[in-house]
């Protein structure tokens, strides 16, 4: 029930290391104005939902059902949050799990790792963050890796922004890799066009010498979690192997550790992470997954067989039309079910339905 799309061999040799191995979870929330421009992402119906996505998703990811939410999970244009996804996996494989805040506009709700990070600009600006403040994230990222590469047999490391396939686009672009037209989004159609602008107003203003540092691109036009994700995987890589859960996102971190390993001969294990996803980011024809993988070279993109094509809940067969796909690093837990539990897609589905079916039977009667 798992898929490999690139490095085919170094991808099936990290599986057979792994199969049977219990994991750690790390998810990383952060923020971006990005995610505020109309259109640009479906993770929340309006620009003011997706100020709160981020907090929305890590309550329900801590928390699981409640009858009631400090914040609530956003509508979507369709769908339900990937959170579902993740928080059955948690639940099901009683899955360590850590919640750092790389930097929201406003406070969580449930208790984070507060990494003294920052809210970045919109990427147009060209000044994301302030280079001082991507450093000091980029350590807080080594220190949580050594961490808790001594916490399980692997470190599943995911993330939470909205806005963050256009903050990858763009940080992909200032790194060398063309990427145009090859990132998702949480749109059943991706928006290349709008992202694409974006970006290309961003780094004109940003005005980034080729070949610098990868940390003054991140702060030029990243996102915290880049960073932090970033350091994380290689202080962890040394020691244990890392699953980074997502898709163009976390491409577009693993382009940014070669960077980082390279520009500053920093150690890492390049060899201990992979990329782990769903199908649906994987196999999306609006986006090319699988032809960014191969651009950026030796990193091995793997995807869950979950499918909720048979699912009887509208809301998750949205995903098999293309709306949200992935996100909080549910293709990569979703992984760590078949590796850990030998789960089949069917088990999972009925899992996560059973999750989804409770959550909306509380909701309903706390509402009515």
């Amino acid at each position: 029930m798992i898929y490999v799309y690139s490095e085919l061999q170094s991808g099936f040799r990290w599986l057979k290391k792994y199969h049977g191995a219990s994991p750690s979870f790390a998810c990383i929330l952060g923020f971006t104005a990005t995610g505020l421009i109309p259109g640009i992402s479906a993770a929340g119906a309006t620009p003011q939902d997706r100020e709160y996505t981020a907090i929305a998703d890590a309550e329900f990811l801590a928390k699981g059902v409640q009858a009631n939410y400090h914040h609530p999970l956003p509508l979507l244009e369709a769908g339900v949050s990937p959170t579902f996804i993740t928080r059955a996996v948690v639940e099901a494989l009683k899955l360590p799990t850590y919640i750092f805040n790389a930097g929201l506009l406003h406070q969580p709700t449930v208790e984070t790792i507060d990494l003294g990070g920052v809210a970045a600009a919109c990427v147009s600006s060209g000044k994301a963050m302030g280079i001082d403040k991507v450093r000091h994230l980029f350590q807080q990222g080594l220190k949580w890796g050594e961490k808790l590469a001594d916490t399980a047999d692997y470190l599943i490391i995911g993330e939470c922004v909205v806005g963050g396939t256009t903050t990858a686009l763009a940080l992909l672009t200032a790194l060398g890799i063309e990427a145009t037209g090859l990132v998702n989004s949480s749109h059943p159609t991706c928006n290349h066009s709008q992202k694409w602008s974006v970006v290309q107003t961003g780094l004109s203003n940003a005005g980034l010498l080729a070949q610098c540092d990868p940390l003054i691109a991140v702060a030029a036009i990243g996102d915290p979690m880049q960073i932090v994700a970033a350091g994380m995987a290689i202080a962890a890589s040394r020691r244990t192997g890392v699953m980074l859960a997502g898709g163009t996102q976390m491409l577009a971190v693993y382009a940014l550790i070669e960077a980082i390993a390279n520009y500053h001969s920093v150690s890492a294990q390049l060899s201990q992470i992979v990329v782990g996803t769903t199908r649906w980011v994987a196999e999306d024809p609006t986006g090319n997954t699988v032809g960014l993988a191969q651009v950026i070279g030796r990193v091995s993109l793997l995807a869950t067989g979950l499918s909720f094509a048979t699912s009887r809940y509208p809301s998750l067969r949205a995903y098999t039309s293309g709306y949200v796909k992935e996100g909080v690093a549910a293709g990569g837990c979703a992984i760590a079910t078949h590796l850990k539990l030998n789960w089949t897609s069917t088990q999972l589905l009925n899992t996560i339905e059973a999750l989804f079916a409770h959550y909306r039977y509380l909701r309903r009667n706390s509402i009515g």
